[in-house]
């Protein structure tokens, strides 16, 4: 299985590979016309020395019949290859926006939502220099040599002229890669912040205009951009210095191509076509590095994406799929784990325990005690640094991550849902067949019965197809709430993670949430809770208490809470031991 995996090419790799059809039949294309190119300096060539001196009229006419064919040919060509560069945006897009999706929510941990800002941005514009003039320069530029060295069999000297031109132009590209490599990618990163943070600003565009913060928040941002506009500046300035330097130095060896051609036509040396020829392929030849020169920004932000991709992708592409589990009966057990922020600052420190199939575990502590940590550990949204999570004693890693995701429903401290229709929403954006849609409809009503949300819903202009926002906005916070709750109810999972589930809601609300708890323990569902407001641990079978980022107590709920009622009456209290110890 290992020797399948490293075999395989990266998506990244494999995306190129899919491209590859089209970039051979552009090369192809960029060769003919690149030899087309020269029928309007051997047109030149011939009316010059052969038509004028000999008033040839009818010579004058199949020459200028072929060079129109030439140029008509010419024009079909270019209009090809652009349109197969096109096709070949067209196949990156289907081969590897999916895979550049998957790997940004894949993503945890630090920098997470500055890749998933930056990955799709780095793939359009990786896509978008495919197709554009940049890359058109590349396929052109291999073939100045071949101008140069029929510049050179016209006369050595204007084969020295292209070539000295040439090395002038290279030496100028060099520069310009030199000048503005690192101002472009910290005028990159600077930009991708910038979006990024306008981008919680906008989602909390109302918290802003309530306490005042709008005019503070409109300068930060542009400082921000200020910051990236700056740096865009310098390298800008640079580049532009170094492409008008260019311009002037291929107008410039154009030019005294022509000077050199006309001289050694004086001298006898060529002949008087051969001096308009010889500007025309000197230009030709250094036509593709000026080009290069030009477009050098948009190629240099393409190298930078394709760098990025390489990072958020995997090097290799995914092996065989692991072996199907069957779904997990809840049972759950927390070995050793250990999570900490990128600073080093310890946010689980070997924490262990274990619950059996249909237990409720109530967590408890003060804030910052780890309790949300623990719970995002268990549900799959946090990566663990050491320790592991096992369901029905198996390693979470041994799952499919996607299909374990529909035995676990999980509820975050932040009540986070999803433009889109109630129903879309708890059915998680289910893609089913039309034929199923039946099924998926009832799985969501019956998720919103079970949470007491389906009079509620029911009571909403279009119920469970009434649009939503948004982050839900419109909702009552504790509308919005037991909607979440609801979805981590849909599909009626084995283990139920809930954070804060009671933070919103009234007292009818956490009515229904103890009356759902009790449905689920009579349905054999393992539930682990995190709350402050303790009237939801009722439903309990064990109680755990954390504080900076361990277990100080865990047991059996009334045995916890009679430890902790000591210590408040200042009784010595007996520390519980946890598993693993």
């Amino acid at each position: 299985m290992n020797a399948a995996k490293s075999s395989a090419p990266s998506p990244l790799l494999a995306a190129f590979e899919a491209c590859r059809r089209h970039l051979v039949f552009a090369g192809i294309f960029s060769a003919l016309l690149n030899v087309l190119y020269l029928a309007p300096t051997l047109y030149m060539l011939q009316v010059y020395d052969r038509v004028v001196p000999t008033r040839g009229r009818t010579t004058l006419l199949f020459l200028t019949l072929v060079l129109l064919l030439s140029l008509a040919t010419l024009a079909l060509l270019d209009l090809a290859r652009s349109r197969i560069l096109v096709r070949a945006g067209v196949s990156l897009e289907r081969s590897l926006a999916a895979a550049v999706l998957d790997a940004g929510f894949s993503r945890s941990g630090a920098g997470r939502d500055v890749l998933m800002s930056r990955a799709t941005r780095d793939f359009d514009v990786m896509r978008q220099v495919l197709t554009g003039p940049g890359m058109l320069a590349l396929f052109d530029a291999p073939w100045s040599p071949i101008y140069i060295v029929v510049s050179l069999l016209i006369h050595p000297v204007l084969g020295l002229v292209s070539l000295v031109g040439a090395a002038v132009l290279f030496a100028l590209t060099w520069l310009n890669e030199m000048a503005t490599r690192a101002p472009l990618r910290r005028a990159n990163e600077a930009s991708n912040l910038s979006y990024l943070s306008q981008q919680y600003s906008t989602a909390a565009a109302e918290l802003i205009r309530t306490l005042g913060m709008r005019r503070t928040m409109v300068n930060r941002h542009l400082r921000e951009r200020q910051v990236a506009a700056s740096l865009q500046l310098k390298a800008s300035f640079a580049a532009s210095g170094l492409n008008a330097g260019s311009r002037f130095m291929r107008l410039t060896f154009q030019s005294l191509a022509l000077g050199v051609g006309a001289f050694l036509a004086i001298e006898q040396q060529i002949s008087a076509g051969a001096i308009f020829a010889a500007s025309l392929l000197v230009g030709r030849a250094l036509s593709p590095m000026d080009q290069l020169l030009a477009a050098w920004r948009s190629l240099a932000q393409a190298r930078d994406a394709y760098r990025n991709l390489k990072e958020l992708l995997p090097a290799e592409a995914p092996g065989a799929a692991p072996t199907e589990l069957p779904p997990p009966s809840g049972a759950l057990a927390v070995e050793r784990l250990s999570v900490a922020t990128p600073a080093g600052r310890a946010l689980l420190s070997d924490v262990s325990f274990s619950l059996a199939a249909g237990e409720t575990l109530g967590v408890i502590g003060p804030s910052g005690a780890g309790k949300s940590t623990l719970a995002r550990a268990i549900a799959g949204a946090v990566a663990a640094d050491n320790g592991v999570v096992r369901l029905d004693g198996a390693d979470r890693s041994l799952w499919d991550q996607e299909r374990l995701a529909r035995h676990i429903g999980y509820m975050s401290q932040e009540t986070t849902l999803f433009a889109g229709t109630v129903k879309q929403n708890i059915a998680r954006f289910d893609d089913v067949a039309d034929s199923e849609a039946g099924e998926v409809d009832a799985r969501v009503v019956a998720a919103a019965q079970l949470a007491g949300a389906h009079a509620m819903i029911m009571r909403f202009a279009n119920g469970y197809d009434t649009q939503l926002a948004w982050g839900g906005r419109g909702l009552a916070a504790g509308h919005a709430q037991r909607i979440a709750f609801a979805r981590a109810l849909y599909g009626s999972p084995a283990l139920l993670v809930l954070d804060e589930p009671n933070a919103h809601l009234d007292g009818e609300g956490e009515a229904e949430l103890m009356r759902a708890l009790a449905e689920l323990k009579q349905r054999g569902v393992t539930v682990v809770i995190v709350a402050h407001r303790t009237g939801v641990l009722a439903a309990a079978d064990k109680l755990m208490v954390m504080r900076e980022g361990r277990i100080e107590l865990f047991g059996p709920r009334d045995e916890v809470v009679r430890k902790l009622t000591a210590a408040q009456s200042g009784r010595p209290m007996v520390r519980q031991p946890v598993a693993g110890e």
